[in-house]
């Protein structure tokens, strides 16, 4: 469902794949090949949402902001696990963000940085780009390494597959 609120519409770009199940209401605005997937609430009634190019928010995952004060902001290649909450953060490019992960108002999560699966990162908390947090609360683990890079990518190239697949079944 793409739904307006108080003359905000959600703009889904052509080449972004929204599944069905998927609500978008108000001031949603999704880069080029975004993709939703099923049952992921992205809610822009209180503040903005931006999801940058190449992107995937996965199944269940919430999205929503602080009123007047925390908008969130997913950069461009950002992959979203399956149930993930982000409430008022920023998540900077090219980042992991595991299953079941909980980012809290006013957190940022540095470019090139994982977030691993069940890690709660709490309020204002500044994540270094190119690290490893785990645990709840989240702490630092690690700087990543080139090849943890690479598997970041790897999340958003498979999802851009699957967002094509999930466009051409649509257009049959």
């Amino acid at each position: 469902m793409i739904r307006s609120y108080q003359g905000h519409t959600p703009t889904v770009p052509p080449t972004s794949y929204v599944d069905e199940s998927a609500q978008l209401i108000g001031d949603v605005v999704l880069g080029e090949n975004a993709s939703i997937w099923m049952n992921a609430v992205l809610r822009g009634d209180v503040h903005f949402i931006r999801v940058g190019a190449n992107s995937n928010i996965q199944d269940c995952s919430v999205l929503h902001g602080m009123l007047g004060k925390w908008p969130v902001i997913v950069g461009d290649w950002v992959t979203v696990g399956h149930s993930v909450t982000l409430h008022g953060c920023v998540v900077e490019d090219r980042c992991l963000i595991g299953m079941g992960v909980v980012i809290l108002n006013g957190a940022r999560i540095g470019a090139g940085s994982i977030i691993a699966a069940g890690t709660l990162i709490p309020e204002g908390t500044e994540v270094e780009a190119g690290s490893l947090w785990m645990g709840v609360p989240g702490k630092f683990r690690k700087k990543l390494m080139d090849e943890d890079q690479e598997t970041i990518l790897r999340y958003g190239r498979n999802y851009l597959g699957y967002k094509e697949n999930y466009l051409a079944e649509i257009k049959k």
